[in-house]
């Protein structure tokens, strides 16, 4: 049975990951890692090219099926649930896709109410308003909602996208690369917009991203994903850590930039 928004401990983990293993064919990529995200933290996640990033948010989210272990949300164990409890656990968290994924044939509006349209029965007016206060809490003008996707401006579109990720009022939110692609000034501005929504809404945030300033902006701790395994900690902990790909990471030019920022 699916546990009711607000009915689990409030110490218990948001997402509790056991003993998970993802592959493709003979390829494994994520081989019975563990991973807890704590209530109200933004936890962003880091590796290399192909270590699986972006697969442990699908897998979490219910877009891949794992080989093994297990996956629960909300206290809710994802692999075993019907249709009717994913989708009332759907309904409690909020996707920002790489690259924004907004639909170019829908204006903004029509973007930012695909979730109401799908999980809710509200009428026209009522998602009309409510796309208004999501504009704005995103820092987009009023306008913007009524243009298409290919009218704006990078930056615009995460934005756009982040206002659709927040239209249900989630209280677990994925960003996958929220800031690849983005200027400096725009890639700043967006950590700082995550990052003062994740404190004034009471967010739990899970962010896959391979930018070192986001994480030192962002972020309370981290989870590295090396050699098929994962580890866990603040990033001062993990940079202590003596593998050789973390050392790279956060000890190569950009890593101390980001550093001494």
């Amino acid at each position: 049975m699916i546990v009711q928004a607000g009915t689990e401990g409030r110490n218990d983990p948001v997402i509790a990951v056991r003993g998970l293993v993802t592959g493709f064919g003979t390829k494994i990529i994520h081989d019975h890692i563990d991973l807890d995200v704590r209530r109200g933290e933004v936890l962003g996640i880091v590796g290399g090219s192909g270590s699986g990033k972006s697969l442990l948010l699908r897998a979490i989210i219910g877009l891949v099926q794992p080989r093994a272990g297990s996956i629960r949300v909300f206290g809710e164990e994802t692999g075993e649930a019907g249709n009717p409890d994913m989708r009332a656990l759907q309904m409690r968290w909020g996707v920002l896709f790489q690259a924004g994924a907004l639909f170019s044939s829908q204006t903004i509006a029509e973007n930012i109410q695909v979730p109401l349209r799908e999980y809710t029965t509200i009428g026209t007016g009522l998602m009309t308003e409510i796309t208004a206060m999501k504009l704005a809490m995103v820092g987009l003008p009023a306008d913007t909602a009524w243009k298409y996707p290919s009218e704006l401006s990078g930056g615009m579109i995460k934005r756009a996208a982040l206002a659709r990720a927040l239209s249900l009022d989630p209280e677990l939110l994925f960003l996958d690369e929220p800031t690849a692609g983005l200027d400096p000034i725009s890639a700043s501005n967006f950590d700082i917009l995550v990052r003062d929504l994740q404190q004034s809404l009471g967010l739990t945030v899970f962010m896959v991203t391979h930018d070192l300033d986001t994480l030192y902006a962002t972020t309370d701790r981290i989870a590295v994903l090396v050699d098929k395994k994962i580890k866990i900690g603040t990033i001062d902990e993990i940079r202590r850590d003596p593998n050789p790909w973390i050392q790279e990471y956060f000890g190569g030019a950009r890593g101390r930039a980001s550093l001494a920022s």
